[in-house]
């Protein structure tokens, strides 16, 4: 029986748009919504995991009745060979719209200045 926090080993059995479907050797399914995934903005699911790949997740939730699971990898390095810090090096997400946005702002204040 599982419980939440623990940590699983899991294959990934599905991809859609919103997340991940994954299943363990035990036969419980469960999802990694897209919201799960990164805390940054995941554009492409599929950028993340591949079918059939072993990945680890954490449990958010667990119906064990049904055998169901709610699941994350936000905070996990979930597959071997995969580093966290690499994404990060991207400047993706919304440290970089922090980070930007009192330049665009003083960009476009000029601009109307200079209409006016």
């Amino acid at each position: 029986m599982y419980k939440v926090n623990d940590i699983i080993n899991c294959t990934v059995c599905g991809i859609e748009n919103y997340g991940i479907f994954i299943r363990t050797s035990d036969d419980y399914t469960g999802l990694i919504h897209i919201s799960e995934i990164s805390s940054d903005f995941v554009r492409n699911v599929n950028d993340y995991v591949k079918i059939g790949e072993k990945i680890k997740c954490q449990i958010l939730d667990v119906n064990n009745d049904l055998k169901q699971l709610k699941l994350t990898i936000k905070y996990l390095n979930f597959k071997e060979g995969y580093h966290r810090e690499e994404i990060s090096k991207l400047n993706t997400g919304f440290d970089t719209l922090k980070q930007k946005l009192p330049e665009w702002i003083k960009e476009k204040r000029e601009d109307y200045s200079e209409r006016e």
